[in-house]
C-alpha cells in the first residue's frame, strides 16, 4: 500500500517539475550567499565554534542537500483536510492517515531526489568545488533517514492542531521561524552558547538538520558536548521514537474532536 501511494504521489508531482527546477536554482544561490557570509565572518580566524572554514562550507552544503531529502508538507496538507472536512474520507478507510501521509512524502521526496538533490549535489561538487561526499556513508544515510522521519512526525503533530484551532497557520509560522534558527539551517548550533546547545537536546529542531549535517561532514566531536557520531545518531533515534509515540497520543485525542465541518 505504501508503494502504491508513493508511486501515485510521484506521478502526480511529476507534472509540476518546474517547481523542482526552481529549487535547483534557489539552493545554490542560497549556498553562495552563506559562503560569502562565512568568508566575512571567519576573516583571518582558523576556527569558529569548533569548525574550520572548510568544514563550515561543507556543513552548509550538506544542510542544503538534506533539506531536499527531508522537506515535508504534512502539516499544511492535514490542516487543509481538517478545515475543508475532507479528512472524513480518511476516517472511513482501513489505512491510518498518518501512514498515508508518510507514503505521500516518500513518493514526493523520491522525485525530489532526482530533480533537486542530485543536480545540486553535482553543482556543489563541480561548480563550487565542495568536498560534499559524506565521510561516513552508513551513519549519514541512517541520520538523514531519521531526520526524514523526525521532520514528518513533528509536522504531522503541528498539522493536528487544526483539530483544535481549525486554522493552524500561526502555529506553523512560529515553528518554521524557530526551526530556521535552532535547526542549524541558518547557522551551525556549535556557534551558540553551550547552555542553548544543551536545551536543544530536548527539542526537535537540531534532529532535523544540525545533527545529520554534522554527521554528513564527518565531524567526530559534535557541539560543545563533544558527541561522537554514534552518540548523536542514538539521541536522534530516541527523539524520533518519542515524537512518533507523541504523534499517536495526539492523534487519538484529536480525532475525537473532528466534526467534519465543511464536508
Amino acid at each position: 500500500m505504501c508503494k502504491a501511494v508513493a508511486f501515485v504521489t510521484y506521478k502526480e508531482w511529476s507534472a509540476y517539475r518546474t517547481h523542482s527546477l526552481v529549487s535547483v536554482f534557489v539552493g545554490p544561490v542560497y549556498f553562495m550567499v552563506q559562503y560569502f557570509i562565512c568568508t566575512a565572518i571567519y576573516g583571518g580566524n582558523i576556527t569558529l565554534g569548533g569548525l574550520e572554514f572548510e568544514q563550515t562550507v561543507r556543513y552548509f552544503g550538506a544542510s542544503a542537500l538534506i533539506g531536499y531529502l527531508t522537506m515535508d508538507f504534512a502539516d499544511w496538507n492535514l490542516q487543509m483536510l481538517v478545515r475543508t472536512g475532507k479528512f472524513l474520507t480518511f476516517t472511513l478507510r482501513p489505512m491510518h492517515h498518518r501512514f498515508f501521509a508518510l507514503s505521500q512524502k516518500i513518493g514526493h521526496r523520491v522525485l525530489g531526489f532526482f530533480l533537486e538533490f542530485l543536480p545540486c549535489l553535482f553543482i556543489f561538487a563541480l561548480l563550487f568545488k565542495v568536498e560534499i561526499i559524506p565521510r561516513y556513508m552508513g551513519w549519514t544515510v541512517l541520520s538523514v533517514a531519521l531526520a526524514f522521519l523526525m521532520n514528518f512526525y513533528v509536522n504531522y503533530c503541528l498539522g493536528m492542531t487544526a483539530f483544535y484551532f481549525v486554522q493552524a497557520n500561526g502555529i506553523r509560522v512560529v515553528y518554521q521561524l524557530l526551526g530556521s534558527i535552532f535547526s542549524g539551517a541558518l547557522i551551525p548550533l556549535s556557534f551558540f552558547p553551550e547552555v542553548i546547545q544543551r536545551i536543544m537536546m530536548f527539542l526537535p529542531f537540531q534532529y532535523t538538520n544540525y545533527i545529520p549535517a554534522m554527521v554528513w561532514t564527518g565531524n567526530n566531536s559534535i557541539g560543545e558536548m563533544g558527541m561522537t557520531i554514534p552518540q548523536a545518531v542514538l539521541y536522534q533515534g530516541i527523539a524520533v521514537i518519542f515524537t512518533a509515540l507523541l504523534s499517536e497520543v495526539i492523534y487519538r485525542s484529536s480525532i475525537k474532536r473532528f466534526t467534519a465541518v465543511g464536508a
